[in-house]
C-alpha cells in the first residue's frame, strides 16, 4: 500500500496546505518510498492557530459530562480504526507486526480508556472554605511528538488535552506522519467539534518553531530528543507558555549480587532490543556486580543470539530496521566509537547483520567493561546496544545510576523486594521499576534533570493541561 497523505485537518475538514512541498516517507524495511505527505510552512500554523483559537471558547465551556461521553465516541472510532492504524506504524517507522498490533496500537485505547475512568471521578472543581478552586483548560495547545511510539505519544497528548476542554495543534514526526492522520480520521469520526483538533505535518524549523514561539500557543507539549527540546523552550521564553517536555534517556538497569540473573538478564537484554532500542526508557546501562560480569556476558550473548532480527512483516521477527538512514548511520556511528574507546564487544558490532543488504538494519549490540564516563554510556543511541558496566559496591552501583544528565527511567532487580525498593528510592529518577514490574496507564511518566519535566498519562497528563483559578469569597458563584 502507497499512502498519499498531502491535505492538513484545520478546523474540521481536510484541507490542502498554504504552498505545495511534498515529502516522501520511506519504508525503513524496504528503503522504498511509502507514501508521500505534504510539509508545511507558517501560513498553515497561522489557519490552524486560527481555527483552534476559534473553537477554545465553546469547548472550554463544555462540561466534563460531555468530555467523558467524547472520549467513549473516541475510543469506539479507534477500534474501528485498529488494524489500519497498526498497518500504518509498521510500515512508516519498522515496528515488526506483532509489535505494531501489540503495544504500538493497543496503547492508544489504553490512554482513552485510561482518561475515561480518570473524568469519572475527577474533581475539576472544590471549596476550601471560602475559596472555591477551579482547574480550568490551559488554552489552545501545541503538541509535537516523535516516530518512535507514534500512537502512544500522540493519544498522552491528545487525550488528555481534550479531556481538560483544550483545543490543539498537533505536529507529528514527518517520519510517522501516516498513523497521524489516521487518529485525526478518528477525531472526525468520533465527532470532535470542528477547531479543537487541527493535524498539520511538517518538521521543526517551518512547524515546530512557529507553533511553539506563537503568541496565541498558551502551552507546547513536546517529545523528543533533549536538544531539540531546549529550542523549543527558547521559542516559548518570550511568551512565557507553558512548555511540558519528555525528552531523552539513558536508564540505569542496576543487577544487585542477590538478583536471579538468568531472569534480569534475559528480560532486561529483550526491553533494549524491544522497539529496535528506540525507546527513550530503554535500561541501556545494565550495572552488573564485577564479580558476575563474566556470567551476565554469557548469558545476554546467549539471548541475543536467538534473537530474529529481519522483515517486519514476519510474526517471527523480534528486531526490525531502525526508522530512517540518519538513525542507521548514527546507531553505526555509536557502535564504532564504543569499540575505539576499548569496550568489550560481546554481541553484534558494525554493519547490517548477516543476510540483510538493505533496510535500516543494525546488529543487535552489546558492549561490556563499559566505563561511565565513555561516550556510549554517556549519550542516548536510540538503538539496539546495551552496555554493561561492572561495579565494586551498592554505594558504587548507586553513585554510577546517578551520574548522567538524564533522570527518565530506572531498573533494580534484587531478590530481596525491599532492598530493592531502597535502592529504587536513591535513584533520581521518575520512574523506577523493580525486578521487571511494570505500571497502568495511570502511571506517571515522566523525567528528572536534562529527560524533561511534567507528567504524562492519566490523571497526571490531565493536571499538566489544565490551570488553577481561584475563586476567592464565601458567595463566589
Amino acid at each position: 500500500m502507497t499512502y498519499d497523505n498531502r491535505q492538513f485537518y484545520i478546523d474540521g475538514a481536510w484541507v490542502n496546505p498554504a504552498e505545495p512541498k511534498e515529502f516522501q516517507v520511506i519504508n525503513p524495511a524496504t528503503e522504498a518510498v511509502a507514501g508521500v505527505i505534504s510539509m508545511g510552512g507558517p501560513k498553515d500554523v497561522e489557519q490552524a492557530v486560527a481555527a483552534a483559537r476559534r473553537a477554545f471558547d465553546g469547548f472550554s465551556r463544555t462540561s466534563p459530562a460531555e468530555r467523558l461521553a467524547l472520549m467513549e465516541r473516541i475510543l469506539a472510532a479507534y477500534k474501528a480504526h485498529y488494524d489500519e492504524i497498526a498497518e500504518a506504524i509498521s510500515t512508516e517507522m519498522g515496528a515488526p507486526v506483532t509489535l505494531a498490533k501489540g503495544s504500538q496500537t493497543r496503547i492508544g485505547v489504553g490512554h482513552i480508556s485510561a482518561m475515561i475512568e480518570v473524568l469519572k471521578t475527577f474533581k475539576f472543581e472544590e471549596r476550601r472554605g471560602s475559596v472555591r478552586l477551579v482547574q480550568e483548560p490551559v488554552g489552545v495547545c501545541a503538541l509535537i511528538t516523535p516516530w518512535n511510539w507514534p500512537m502512544n505519544q500522540v493519544a498522552a497528548k491528545v487525550v488528555p488535552a481534550l479531556a481538560a476542554g483544550c483545543t490543539m495543534v498537533l505536529k507529528p514526526s514527518e517520519y510517522s506522519p501516516f498513523s497521524a492522520v489516521l487518529w485525526a480520521k478518528v477525531m472526525h469520526d468520533a465527532g470532535v467539534p470542528k477547531g479543537v483538533f487541527n493535524l498539520i505535518n511538517g518538521d521543526g524549523p517551518n512547524v515546530g518553531a512557529p507553533l511553539s514561539s506563537h503568541p496565541e500557543i498558551d502551552m507546547v507539549s513536546f517529545t523528543g530528543s533533549t536538544r531539540a527540546g531546549t529550542e523549543v523552550a527558547r521559542n516559548a521564553a518570550s511568551s512565557v507558555k507553558r512548555v511540558h517536555q519528555e525528552l531523552g534517556g539513558k536508564s540505569p538497569n542496576v543487577l544487585l549480587d542477590d538478583a536471579d540473573f538468568e531472569v534480569a538478564v534475559k528480560r532486561s537484554v529483550l526491553h533494549v532490543y524491544q522497539n529496535s532500542g528506540q525507546s527513550c526508557n530503554a535500561p541501556t546501562r545494565m550495572l552488573v556486580p564485577a564479580a558476575k560480569l563474566a556470567e551476565v556476558e554469557a548469558i545476554a550473548q546467549r539471548v541475543t543470539a536467538e534473537v530474529v532480527v529481519g522483515d517486519p512483516t514476519s510474526a517471527a521477527t523480534n528486531v526490525g530496521p531502525l526508522v530512517s538512514k540518519v538513525q542507521f548511520d548514527r546507531v553505526g556511528r555509536y557502535i564504532e566509537k564504543g569499540i575505539a574507546e576499548g569496550a568489550k564487544l560481546v554481541a553484534g558490532g558494525a554493519g547490517r547483520p548477516a543476510g540483510l543488504s538493505k533496510g535500516y538494519y543494525v546488529k543487535p549490540t552489546i558492549f561490556s567493561n563499559v566505563r561511565n564516563d565513555m561516550t556510549i554510556a554517556r549519550e542516548e543511541i536510540f538503538g539496539p546496544v546495551l552496555c554493561i558496566l561492572p561495579y565494586e559496591t551498592e554505594e558504587q552501583a548507586i553513585a554510577i545510576a546517578n551520574d548522567t544528565p538524564y533522570g527518565l527511567a530506572a531498573y533494580v532487580w534484587s531478590k530481596d523486594s525491599q532492598r530493592a525498593g531502597r535502592v529504587g528510592a536513591r535513584i533520581r529518577a521518575g520512574q523506577v521499576a523493580l525486578n521487571g514490574a511494570s505500571g497502568d496507564m495511570q502511571t506517571p511518566f515522566g523525567g528528572f534533570k536534562m529527560s524533561g519535566n511534567g507528567r504524562e498519562y492519566g490523571e497526571f497528563g490531565l493536571r499538566d493541561f489544565l490551570e488553577v483559578k481561584a475563586l476567592i469569597g464565601v458567595d463566589a458563584a
